[in-house]
This record gives structure tokens, C-alpha cells and sequence, in this order.
């Protein structure tokens, strides 16, 4: 029997997921949002869950994930976010596109930007939030 879920649960679960990995780094916890039969299109993140999960282990302690806005319809959730402390130069910001199954972060898709300075923006506008980065 498939679990169905509303735009408002697949909102709070992709932010609750996102948190855990990211920000606790609670791998075993993890493992409750993220389906075992994950389906990675990232281009820089190897197939499936574990491979998100190696990549997670593999940047520095200082990763931290926030979001600005999150949209949802259906089984698809879009966030758009920040990831900082990565060990690059500037923070990414990203729109990642999640496809909830039973309950489940089933699938995911992204687009990442590197995050611009106030010299370095056209339209004299932050990427992220109501600043640029200091």
C-alpha cells in the first residue's frame, strides 16, 4: 500500500530531511527520509542515497544548509537554498527539486549557482535573502 501525502507534509519532510543530513550530519537518522531506492540526477553526486551521503561525508564539519523559499504540488517539492561552509570559495545557492513516493524523498534534481558578491552582481541584487555576503 502506497502512503499518500499532501504539498504542506512533502514541504515539511523535504526541510526536516535537508536538516538532518546537512546541518546534524545524522546519518542513521537520515536513512528515514531518504528512500532506499533514491534516484540522483546531480550531476556531481553519485547514484542514489548512499552516494549523497558519501558526498555529505566527504565536505567539511562547517556545511550548512538553509532555505529561503519552498514551494510544493503534488508529489514534487521545489527549495530554493543555501549551502555554505562547503570548503569552496563562496557559498552555492541552489533550487533542488524533490519528488516524494510513500513518503519518502524518491527523487532529486538541482541547479547551483555560485553565490555573488554585491560587486559582482548585475542587478544589484542578492542571490539569497536581503544581503550579499560578507
Amino acid at each position: 500500500m502506497s502512503i499518500k501525502t499532501t504539498p504542506e507534509q512533502n514541504k515539511t519532510l523535504v526541510l526536516e530531511a535537508f536538516d538532518t543530513l546537512f546541518n546534524k550530519r545524522d546519518y542513521k537518522a537520515a536513512t528515514r527520509f531518504w528512500s532506499d531506492t533514491y534516484i540522483q540526477h546531480s550531476a556531481h553526486i553519485e547514484p542514489g542515497r548512499e552516494g549523497l551521503f558519501a558526498l555529505i561525508r566527504s565536505v567539511p564539519d562547517t556545511l550548512h544548509y538553509e532555505h529561503q523559499l519552498i514551494v510544493a504540488e503534488g508529489d514534487y517539492v521545489i527549495v530554493h537554498g543555501r549551502f555554505s561552509g562547503t570548503g569552496r570559495p563562496v557559498a552555492w545557492i541552489a533550487a533542488d527539486v524533490v519528488r516524494i513516493e510513500d513518503g519518502l524523498l524518491a527523487e532529486h534534481w538541482d541547479v547551483l549557482q555560485d553565490e555573488v558578491s554585491s560587486a559582482e552582481s548585475q542587478s544589484g541584487r542578492p542571490m539569497f535573502g536581503d544581503a550579499f555576503p560578507t
